[in-house]
């Protein structure tokens, strides 16, 4: 229980500061005058960082350990907050995007520890189940973080709108450098709470784990490249992870093009990610007691591709609202995606890891395809790119989790 618990907090970290971006995409965009494109660079550089650092993070993790390895993770995500403080104060948008790289790379290094660390610490079959729970655990701060953030820097954020439209080119840069300048003690206050709980980590009674692997496997597979089902759930992880992003930090952006205020569009967000929580549950409560874990996968694809036509053919609240339950679709991915993807790789389970880590990059090239097509056409039809995303992890759950599975 408590391995649980502690790996249950960080998995409240990893949501509070993944889910800052829905956010931080309509803040930039204005506070440094960035087109639909320029602002998806925000999760663009935050998910990137996933592709680049996770095989380094299982070096990292081979070193050091699940524990110590945490910690280290836990540190650098410090020195990513911290470096919010200076792009805001002179309102430099690649110094925004270096922070949060560098943020990104910690939670690379947290994610690559953390996810394996659950599914092996009990049985395969209810793996889905306690990653469900820190994915309840990971959803409430994503509910909590775009509301808390907005608060602090975005609360007037119509006012701020109509305020721009009068103003003179002369008098927007010091309006535009006080509106950056909002996010320092927000910062400050995330560097301090991810410096503190790494101190924590490191006194903390958290076991390492050692993978073991069966003789079947010792036998017949002399090579990660030997487990084909690993490399297709890591594709469908990348489209997942795509098309999770897409519904949750799209769609502020997306509700103010249907002209509905920022007062209101500003909690769309954290009404994804509540969506996101109700799927959980129904996780935690059903598999594998009633459903298998691919079962449930199967059946969120089929929602899912439901609701993206939905959305694309309504208009106004109601296509907003068909995005908002994209959030009930992709809850139970993540827990169903990974066990059946990690499964039965014994000693590369810390490899396999980083690969389906290295897949979170699916959050920095979606949304990035999306904004081109925003450009390109608009907002509504951008998530014509969901289509094909939920029919492959769809074909993952129906047959492509066994390929090359012996066992």
């Amino acid at each position: 229980m408590m391995p649980i618990l502690i790996i249950g907090a960080l998995f409240f970290i990893f949501g509070f500061i993944t889910w800052l971006n829905g956010v931080l995409i309509p803040y930039l965009k204005i506070a440094c005058e960035l087109n639909h494109f320029e602002s998806y660079l925000v999760v663009f550089a935050f998910y990137i960082s996933y592709f680049i650092m996770a095989i380094p993070s299982s070096f990292v993790l081979q070193k050091s350990g699940f524990k110590k390895g945490m910690m280290i993770g836990l540190m650098i995500m410090a020195l990513g907050a911290v470096i919010f403080i200076p792009a805001a104060l002179t309102r430099t948008y690649w110094m925004f995007l270096l922070g949060l790289f560098v943020l990104g790379t910690g939670l690379a290094l947290l994610q690559t520890a953390a996810n394996p660390y659950v599914t092996i610490v009990g049985p395969i079959e209810s793996a889905a189940k306690r990653i469900s729970i820190m994915g309840v655990s990971n959803k409430i701060a994503g509910v909590l973080a775009p509301l808390l953030l907005s608060y602090f820097i975005m609360k007037d954020g119509d006012a701020v709108q109509a305020t721009l439209e009068t103003l003179s080119e002369a008098a927007k840069v010091p309006f535009l450098d006080e509106l950056a300048a909002r996010v320092v003690i927000p910062y400050i206050f995330i560097a301090v709470s991810l410096f503190i709980l790494a101190i924590l980590i490191k006194f903390s009674s958290l076991p390492d784990i050692e993978e073991e692997e069966d003789e079947e496997h010792k036998q017949d597979h002399d090579s990660i490249f030997n487990y084909p089902y690993l490399f297709l759930g890591v594709i469908a992880l990348f489209l997942y992870v795509g098309v999770e992003v897409l519904a949750a930090d799209t769609i502020i952006s997306y509700g103010l093009w249907n002209n509905i205020p920022f007062n209101s569009a500003k909690f769309f967000t954290s009404v994804t990610l509540t969506a996101m929580i109700i799927g959980y549950f129904i996780g935690i409560a059903t598999i594998p007691k009633y459903i298998s874990q691919n079962k449930a996968l199967l059946i969120s694809a089929i929602s899912g591709l439901l609701f993206s036509t939905m959305a694309i053919v309504t208009t106004s609240w109601t296509s907003v609202s068909f995005i908002a339950l994209l959030g009930l679709s992709n809850a139970i991915m993540w827990p169903a995606i990974w066990p059946l993807a990690i499964g039965g790789l014994g000693k590369y389970t810390k490899l396999g890891s980083s690969f389906l880590i290295m897949a979170v990059a699916g959050g920095a090239v979606m949304p990035l395809i999306y904004g081109m097509l925003s450009d390109a056409f608009n907002p509504q039809l951008a998530y014509l790119i969901n289509i094909p995303s939920y029919l492959f992890i769809l074909y993952f759950a129906l047959s492509g989790y066994k390929v090359g599975r012996k066992i």
